[in-house]
């Protein structure tokens, strides 16, 4: 007894004593921080700190708050956006006939791109005083989720100059003389503008730009000019063929020290009318055939004074820093809204035609096969619209969260491609020939665009969400970094002791809550509200429990090898995103009412995000570095085994019928797909002929009756024995005409263009085209 009354004395000095402590205790841990972590880059430290950390830093430290999501007013469109949603952009979507955008033209109509520049279509995010609309990025995720579901090449855009570009950069950053002169051009469509980051030699890799200025005398007017010489070659850029303003970034130096006393002064963008001598503009790409502009620009010694960079001298070498602030947020709008508009495209033209198509004498959607990918594309059109409107709400909310934007990036371009591809599938021959019946193709065809652009998904997924995550999310790393990058030891150790007890404290209390819910199945974890999604809150409590001590133990044990371990990464990455998308969901669901319909999508997305999230823990404990630490975290965030299971079967029968059966409630899961009002709008004509099938339903009972009556023949359908039926006066003259019509529709929906032997419609030759019947 006495010897342990000693240790505990000695251990009680040794903590106390803050000589000893830091001599025995917090200094050799600073000393193995220090070893363990890579050099801090201020590269990588303005990456880091770009942004803002929102709910997901609630996610990952394993106190998801409830209250707080719950609570928050998300902002709303106002009635100009709303105007302008139901009236401007209608209006362009009956200006674009994508099909012949895409393959005949591979352009817009003179009159689209005129009607776009004098409505405000590239000023949404410019300032009203320099007469812009000044659209929230709700409004903007909203207008270019609801183009993107009529045409992706119309989407992109208005897309680009809404994103990360001059307009942006210029509003935050521009000099007052910039911001006067530019921003009302770029607002009534005088300029359009580009902005020209990547390039052959860097892609992924942006920071790596090979492109120069070197800051030099040089003549401009007439006059003796301070500035820059530069020279670049860029590709991939968007609006850049017809362009008349590009926004350029490049590595800038000063070898005469011009401007200061650094020679290197770092990445730094600038603004350049592509009519300045030496600015080559004009070539194009071909992004898997859509029409959108885009391609290259170069420039060879081509000098610019010193005041076009975006923000004057004073912003030289500040252009990494303003890129990865104005990408946090604008990576958070742009893709997830093209991917919503296409989810939901998806989901509605594949329930409808599921319900109109039948073969062996039923509809497609009573196929249970076909069922399982009616109910994915519920589930994705619903997880699509929530999470878009959580993340557009945030940013909107004056957050930049780098970690949820990359999430939503990731996962909802993901969830597109998911989706487009089971709607190719149930469509099947109708789905893959072209023509301008085909509402789906072109979609299809560009999904790898939003895949690859702005982070590639598997970059994204492997080293920016679990990478910036652990460090922007997790309550004590960064500040230890910091504390770790410190050149003076003694300084960073003061900074790094206080932090390095609350992580501990931090660490111990996760994994002994991680093991107290796996005990008893999170049923004594909190939840906001005793009702049907009660369970679902306590589970994703669980959950970020156990992702918080596996966050730590991956740190401690792996360091900075953890960034090269990049599928370690990407599973931890992928359960701090499964809890996002979930409390997306929730807070979706009680902000449209709690509506009793939607409570099986709920419950079908939550399961498969805690199953998901098994997964993935179970596929990190397999793969950490010790196979017996492994075993060991499985048995303390799974001390009874596997805990989630995939939705059932008579869940995605469920979503399958009610997508299928439920108008209204089809409607309300895809609000963003676009159903025109000409009557040679294959989308339009699809709903038009659901409608026309549905209103037959008193109809079909008659006709059943009488088939069980015997009156009728027993096999059969309604459009087969109409005039059987009227000949039997089942139905009246006027009935049978209504069933007549229905079935024009329905022949419509089923039949697929078809061509003369030289293709001639994508041609060019208009009225080479007619329909057959689909596969």
């Amino acid at each position: 007894m006495l010897f342990w009354i000693i240790v505990a004395a000695l251990i009680f000095v040794l903590f106390q004593v803050k000589s000893l402590r830091r001599q025995w205790v917090t200094g050799p841990a600073f000393k193995l921080f220090k070893k363990v972590l890579p050099p801090l880059s201020q590269t990588e430290r303005e990456a880091m700190e770009a942004g803002s950390v929102w709910v997901e830093g609630d996610l990952f430290s394993g106190k998801p708050d409830w209250e707080r999501l719950y609570s928050m007013a998300l902002p709303q469109l106002t009635d100009e956006e709303q105007s302008f949603l139901d009236n401007e952009v209608n209006d362009l979507m009956g200006l674009i006939d994508d099909f012949d955008v895409v393959h005949k033209d591979k352009d817009f109509t003179e009159d689209a791109w005129r009607y776009m520049r004098e409505k405000g279509f590239f000023a949404m995010i410019i300032p009203k005083e320099y007469g812009g609309k000044a659209f929230s990025a709700l409004a903007n995720s909203t207008i270019v989720s609801k183009i993107a579901s009529r045409s992706v090449s119309a989407g992109v855009t208005v897309m680009v100059p809404n994103s990360l570009g001059p307009g942006e950069l210029l509003s935050h950053y521009g000099t007052q003389q910039q911001k006067d002169y530019w921003l009302p051009r770029l607002a009534d469509g005088t300029d359009i503008p580009c902005f020209a980051l990547t390039g052959p030699e860097a892609g992924s890799d942006a920071g790596g730009i090979p492109d120069t200025g070197v800051i030099t005398m040089g003549e401009y007017d007439g006059k003796e000019t301070l500035g820059i010489r530069l020279n670049w070659d860029k590709r991939y850029i968007t609006l850049a063929p017809v362009a008349t303003v590009l926004g350029l970034a490049f590595k800038l130096y000063d070898p005469d020290k011009l401007l200061g006393d650094k020679e290197s002064i770092g990445i730094t963008c600038a603004l350049i009318p592509t009519s300045h001598p030496g600015v080559e503009v004009g070539q194009r790409h071909l992004p898997l055939e859509q029409a959108f502009m885009n391609g290259t620009t170069r420039g060879k010694d081509v000098f610019i004074p010193i005041d076009w960079i975006i923000g004057g001298p004073d912003y030289a070498g500040k252009g990494w820093r303003m890129l990865m602030e104005c990408l946090s947020a604008g990576r958070g709008i742009s893709l997830p809204a093209l991917s919503t508009g296409n989810a939901q495209l998806s989901a509605q033209t594949t329930a409808i035609y599921a319900s109109i198509r039948q073969q062996f004498g039923c509809s497609l959607y009573e196929f249970e096969g076909v069922q399982e990918g009616l109910a994915q594309l519920s589930a994705n059109a619903y997880q699509a619209e929530a999470v878009r409107h959580l993340t557009a709400g945030a940013i909107d909310l004056g957050q930049k969260p780098a970690v949820v934007t990359a999430i939503a990036k990731f996962h909802m371009t993901e969830i597109a491609r998911q989706s487009i591809n089971i709607a190719m599938d149930i469509h099947g021959g109708k789905g893959i020939q072209m023509g301008p019946n085909n509402y789906l193709a072109s979609l299809y065809m560009a999904m790898p665009v939003s895949i690859t652009v702005e982070g590639a998904n598997i970059l994204t997924r492997s080293l920016m969400i679990f990478g910036q995550g652990a460090t922007r999310c997790h309550p004590y790393v960064f500040e230890e970094m910091v504390a770790a990058a410190e050149p003076d030891f003694k300084t960073g150790l003061a900074q790094f002791e206080p932090l390095l007890f609350k992580h501990i404290k931090f660490a111990l209390g996760n994994a002994f809550a991680a093991f107290g819910h796996g005990l008893t199945g999170a049923r004594f974890a909190s939840a906001p509200k005793d009702d049907a999604n009660k369970r679902h809150t306590q589970q994703i409590q669980r959950m970020s429990k156990a992702l918080a001590i596996c966050s730590d133990i991956a740190m401690l044990m792996l360091g900075g090898e953890l960034k090269r371990r990049e599928m370690l990464s990407a599973r931890l990455g992928d359960v701090l995103s499964e809890l996002y998308l979930s409390s997306a969901v929730l807070k979706h669901f009680y902000s449209r009412g709690a509506n009793p319909k939607e409570q099986p999508i709920v419950d079908y997305l939550i399961e498969q995000s805690l199953y998901n999230c098994e997964v993935a823990l179970k596929g990190y404990c397999r793969h950490i570095a010790n196979p017996v630490i492994g075993t060991l975290i499985k048995r303390l965030i799974f001390p009874w085994g596997s805990a989630y299971n995939p939705p059932k079967d008579t869940l995605k029968t469920q979503l399958a019928f009610n997508l299928c059966q439920d108008k209204s409630l089809r409607d309300a899961i895809t609000p963003m797909c676009y159903v025109g009002k000409n009557e040679d709008d294959a989308v339009a004509v699809l709903n038009q002929a659901m409608d026309a099938i549905d209103a037959l339903a008193p109809l079909a009972a008659k006709v059943k009756a009488a088939q069980q009556a015997k009156t009728l023949p027993r096999k059969g359908s309604i459009f087969q024995l109409r005039d059987k039926a009227l000949a039997e006066q089942v139905i009246t003259q006027a009935e049978a005409e209504q069933i007549a019509a229905a079935d024009e529709l329905r022949k419509k929906v089923v039949n697929i263009d078809e061509f003369d032997f030289d293709l001639g419609l994508a041609q060019g030759k208009e009225d080479d085209v007619k329909v057959s019947d689909a596969a």
